[in-house]
């Protein structure tokens, strides 16, 4: 049997400086099958006073255009606007990341998103690593009674110089949370190029069973920067025929945060790679 293509997306937070509804139309023009959705103050704020009626907007935009979406809740200063991903399920104030965590899993049911991405933030500070593990946990098992609830999966996703930095840590706290079904791995593979001690293809084989959503972008060697395809030392076509031989079915996003101010033609170039390179 024919293995199923692979189907590309582009992340929101390459979009800072456009208006959702122009990206969807970006998007679908240039012929990418989703969108990965960073909830965020700019496109999609799950605070904001009107987010049904944006939510209802939005969903008939992706529906109009043909689009599927994942919802994502890396935006780093959205919760403390002096420090990135606090506060974390790790902090003492871990209610508020499992309240945001809580939103977007409500959003992306309204959404038909699959799945809502995580990721674990730093540790606190002087924190035993067991206290951390069991404080993670804990905090992923009260947030997937309410993704049981919206039957969406939480796809974790490890994190250069978090606390969960790759697919290894990630596989315990799934061995932590009870091997539960809704719990899965976002893959980014620039960041397993950028810091797994294992070969970039044995951790997409690692992931596999577990893999629910994939992000992407070209990067170097302990360097965590997003780059262009091209720009960084990643062999592309081997990674996707892995993707598309282990029947990945999820969206295959774009991560290229740093290119918004060119954004239109950072994802022209992507998806025209992608599409040669798969």
């Amino acid at each position: 049997m024919k293995p199923t293509p692979l189907r590309f997306g582009f992340g929101t937070n390459g979009f800072a400086h456009h208006r959702l509804t122009d990206v969807l139309v970006i998007l679908a023009d240039l012929g990418y099958d989703g969108v990965a959705l960073t909830l965020d103050h700019n496109h999609l704020d799950p605070y904001s006073d009107d987010l049904p009626r944006r939510v209802s907007t939005l969903a008939r935009g992706l529906d109009r255009h043909g689009l599927d979406v994942t919802v994502e809740t890396g935006a780093p200063y959205f919760l403390d606007p002096w420090v990135k991903h606090l506060p974390t399920l790790m902090s003492d104030g871990s209610a508020l990341r499992v309240d945001l965590l809580e939103r977007a899993l409500r959003i992306a049911a309204d959404l038909g998103s699959p799945t809502v991405h995580l990721c674990s933030g730093p540790a606190p500070v002087g924190l035993p690593e067991r206290d951390a593990w069991k404080r993670l946990a804990a905090g992923v098992e009260t947030v997937l009674q309410t993704a049981e609830r919206y039957g969406v999966a939480l796809a974790f996703e490890p994190e250069p110089y978090m606390f969960v930095d790759s697919v290894e840590r990630c596989l315990r706290l799934a061995e932590l949370v009870g091997g539960h079904e809704l719990f899965g791995i976002t893959l980014d593979i620039g960041h397993a190029h950028c810091v797994e001690e294992s070969p970039l293809l044995d951790c997409v084989r690692l992931a596999a069973p577990l893999l629910r959503n994939v992000q992407i972008e070209d990067m170097r060697r302990g360097v965590h920067q997003h780059l262009e395809f091209g720009a960084g030392e990643i062999d592309f076509p081997p990674v996707l025929a892995a993707l598309r031989d282990l029947g990945h079915r999820g969206l295959v996003s774009v991560e290229i945060q740093g290119g918004a101010l060119d954004a239109p033609e950072v994802a022209r170039r992507s998806i025209a790679f992608l599409r040669a390179a798969a």
